[in-house]
């Protein structure tokens, strides 16, 4: 199955949530009105769309059936598909990787699918041609190392790892020095999704960039932060939080098939405006994959 496929069912939830209700909608209303706003209001506010990007579809919706004079209620799911494809842009988010070795660094809190994103984010490297080593720096959760192994294996990456409770900038240093005697092209780095308090985590999460711009002076860096889709806008507040922490580059959603509330893609493009570089809607280690915003809005409007 390609890849579109899998979007189009890992999509399946928030298609019903959505395309589906306004289908009924539409149908049900029969001419284009102040209440059929409303109710298209609703249908995308609960779908996690948000409230200020569904305020700006719905205004720019009505300019649209103005200026092309619709008056089929029909016509509006079109227009409407139009409107969200011009927010998402047309432009695929690629990872800027060109300088070798090149490091990815990955954040987010704990519970989201860090590790697994990880692994899956190293296996299309590596289908890439690229040689790939990770960096086990979440050295505080029990588990997290031994798990990112299992994930290394299964990608078929090398791995630098300490044990428990080691100093997560040592274990970037070490994994630093192995990737330029051993001519590696990207380092990705796992990072702490919890510790003690927050503070803590947004301080050990500056000095681990710190060591990599000290012994990798004009790397390319890409920062990714991992946000769970079933958490919806929890996850635009976590986003606002780690982006003034990390000045993150680039987002990876996790559990799109898990979840109704897809909007949630369309809200963070729109209130954030930080590119969506990866997109999971599965388990298995090649469903998570770079995101395609034309391909998001067509399998949510299939």
């Amino acid at each position: 199955m390609g890849f579109f496929n899998k979007l189009k069912n890992g999509l399946k939830k928030t298609r019903d949530n959505i395309t589906q209700r306004i289908d009924q909608m539409l149908v049900s209303m029969g001419k284009i009105d102040e209440d059929l706003f409303e109710e298209l209001e609703e249908i995308l506010i609960t779908s996690d769309v948000g409230v200020d990007t569904t305020m700006r579809i719905i205004e720019d919706l009505k300019a649209s059936i103005k200026r092309e004079k619709v008056t089929n209620a029909m016509e509006v799911k079109r227009l409407l598909k139009e409107e969200i494809a011009n927010l998402m842009g047309s432009d695929k988010a690629s990872l800027k990787l060109d300088t070798k070795p090149s490091v990815i660094v990955v954040i987010g809190v704990n519970g989201v699918g860090k590790t697994t994103s990880i692994g899956k984010i190293c296996h299309v490297l590596k289908q890439q041609g690229k040689r790939v080593l990770m960096a086990a720096g979440d050295t505080f959760r029990a588990a997290a190392i031994d798990q990112l192994e299992i994930w290394a294996k299964r990608a078929g990456v090398d791995i630098i790892r300490h044990t428990e409770g080691a100093d997560p900038s040592a274990v970037i240093y070490d994994a630093i020095t192995s990737a330029k005697a051993r001519n590696f092209d990207v380092i990705v780095c796992d990072t702490a999704g919890r510790l003690h308090t927050k503070k803590n985590l947004m301080e050990e999460l500056k000095k681990i960039f710190r060591i990599i711009q000290r012994e990798l002076p004009g790397a390319d860096i890409e920062t990714l932060l991992v946000l769970d889709a079933t958490t919806g806008q929890n996850a635009v507040a976590q986003a606002k939080n780690f982006t003034k922490a990390a000045g993150v580059s680039g987002l990876v959603l996790t559990k799109l098939d898990g979840t109704a509330k897809g909007g949630i893609v369309v809200s963070i493009k729109s209130e954030l405006n930080i590119p969506v570089k990866f997109i999971g809607v599965g388990e298995q280690i090649d469903d998570l994959q770079p995101f395609d915003p034309n391909d998001f809005v067509e399998a949510l409007f299939s």
